[in-house]
């Protein structure tokens, strides 16, 4: 952090020297570019901690998993694959698709796949549509992991948001669904 009198919200004012005035040459005003500053270094915090897998960690220690981070990713990976969220449509997890997913060559991805599979989370069975094509699906232990990190999840969601009012909650989410659908938009 820089002593720098000019800075603004603890960010050096050498990185942002020219952020407040872009802004305001954009038509917003003083007020709203001091908030995206804001925005920007809370979306920082948020980003890290998600990057660095805070909660998952909290939540495969709270649940005695006997899961590391990676492995745990690949998991919900795959829970995102065949129920197309954040994708366009949904599919069968191969190793390819969940390469993708987790943004890792497919070699790392099918070791980690394999540890699954020898660990008793993941089976491979043939694709429906090409036998000669491996799919990788969850087993009853890993729906078992699923229905208690949903558990754990959703009391952290109900501890968070209780000192919350209604109005503040359904703002919080129609507002960060906008950013979230935006942003994709302006990729």
């Amino acid at each position: 952090m820089s002593d720098d009198a000019n800075s603004v919200s603890g960010i050096p004012a050498a990185w942002q020297t020219d952020i407040p005035e872009k802004l305001t040459d954009r038509g917003f005003s003083t007020q709203v570019a001091a908030a995206m500053i804001e925005f920007d270094n809370l979306s920082f915090i948020w980003n890290h901690a998600l990057i660095k897998g805070a909660l998952h960690k909290q939540v495969i220690a709270a649940l005695g998993l006997d899961l590391d981070l990676t492995q745990f990713h690949c998991l919900t990976a795959i829970v995102r694959i065949e129920n197309a969220i954040g994708r366009a449509h949904a599919s069968a997890a191969t190793i390819g698709l969940l390469a993708e997913e987790l943004n890792i060559d497919p070699s790392r991805a099918s070791r980690i796949t394999s540890e699954l599979v020898t660990r008793g989370y993941l089976k491979r069975e043939a694709a429906q549509d090409d036998g000669r094509k491996s799919i990788v699906v969850l087993t009853p232990q890993a729906d078992a992991v699923f229905t208690k990190f949903k558990d754990v999840k959703w009391e952290n969601y109900i501890e968070v948001f209780s000192g919350w009012d209604a109005e503040d909650i359904t703002t919080f989410v129609r507002l960060f669904g906008r950013y979230c659908r935006d942003k994709q938009t302006h990729k």
